[in-house]
């Protein structure tokens, strides 16, 4: 089993940057496939960054390329999220998954692939 614990999330102003973190704890963290997905109340949970075991492979929905950027450090069980130039439509509860199987290239944004997730964390970006 594997806990996961977001923190990092608040309010902001359009234009600021905010780091997200995900704690894995429980199990061998460093061979999994970890993400970070997002949800606004009546919507579906929507892919935003993945990022393959071993840190060389990132996927990066195309509303965040460029301004977001995934990263894991292993040694600490953490994967971040830096996110950079917000604007009100990042505002929403951000989640990080995890998955300790292989996921096709076409499947990584899907969250039906990650078998583990944490409680979320909530980013408001407003002026």
């Amino acid at each position: 089993q594997v806990q996961l614990v977001e923190s990092g999330g608040g309010l902001v102003q359009p234009g600021d940057s905010l780091r997200l973190s995900c704690v894995a704890s429980g199990r061998t963290f460093s061979h999994y496939t970890m993400g970070w997905f997002r949800q606004v109340p009546g919507k579906e949970r929507e892919f935003v960054a993945v990022i393959r075991c071993c840190g060389v492979d990132t996927y990066y929905a195309d509303s965040v390329r460029g301004r977001f950027t995934i990263s894991r450090d292993s040694p600490k069980n953490t994967v971040y999220l830096q996110m950079n130039n917000l604007k009100p439509e990042d505002t929403a509860v951000y989640y990080c998954g995890g998955s300790g199987t292989r996921i096709i290239t076409s499947a990584v944004g899907s969250p039906r692939m990650y078998n583990y997730w944490g409680q979320g964390t909530q980013v408001t970006v407003s002026s």
